[in-house]
């Protein structure tokens, strides 16, 4: 098991960037937190599997949500305490400031909404996802369904081949047998006068 506490800097508050790391957390089985700090970064602080962690990181660095900017992430390594059970997010949506006026709503709740949405696409993101996978094992299912039946005609062919040549080599030895006959028939009424 891993810990490891992540900082990242750019444009990661009022982006959805919460709800991306959640919803990415969630999917590997990584426990810890994300909080907005007061100049505006990000900080995670979390703990799994080893493969889960880096793959949480990797994802952070390469799937960034459209609205966030990472310019700098710093990723520290630290003993595994054991201590979360779950992933949450811990401190304000956006840093106080000492009078919150009317704007600073409006941004929380256009950032809440944002979230929801992200959380939205991502859960449609899972299901298309999912739908092209299931699109491809049909594809693939199919065509294997198709080469089996290839080989049965192909078989088909060989086996309407082979009875036609058997019916040819049948035909032929029938018209000897049927010739010998006829000429032993002809001989036995020569002999006994018949002829």
């Amino acid at each position: 098991m891993k810990r490891v506490s992540i900082r990242i800097k750019g444009n990661v508050q009022m982006a959805g960037f919460w709800t991306f790391i959640k919803g990415l957390a969630d999917s590997l089985n990584v426990k810890g937190f994300a909080e907005n700090l007061e100049d505006g970064s990000v900080r995670v602080v979390c703990e799994g599997e080893k493969d889960g962690i880096n793959e949480l990181i990797n994802s952070i660095k390469e799937n960034t949500p459209s609205f966030a900017r990472i310019d700098e992430m710093n990723v520290a390594y630290e003993e595994y305490k054991g201590e979360f059970t779950g992933f949450e997010r811990r401190g304000a949506d956006v840093p106080k400031e000492d009078k919150e006026d009317a704007m600073l709503r409006y941004m929380q709740s256009f950032d809440n909404k944002g979230e929801v949405m992200i959380g939205i696409l991502s859960s449609m993101n899972e299901t298309m996802k999912s739908v092209k996978e299931d699109t491809g094992q049909i594809k693939r299912d199919t065509s294997q369904m198709l080469e089996k039946q290839d080989m049965m005609l192909e078989k088909q062919d060989d086996t309407i081949e082979e009875i036609r040549s058997l019916r040819g080599d049948l035909k032929s030895y029938m018209e000897n047998k049927f010739a010998k006959i006829e000429h032993e028939i002809m001989d036995i009424k020569a002999k006994i006068g018949m002829v």
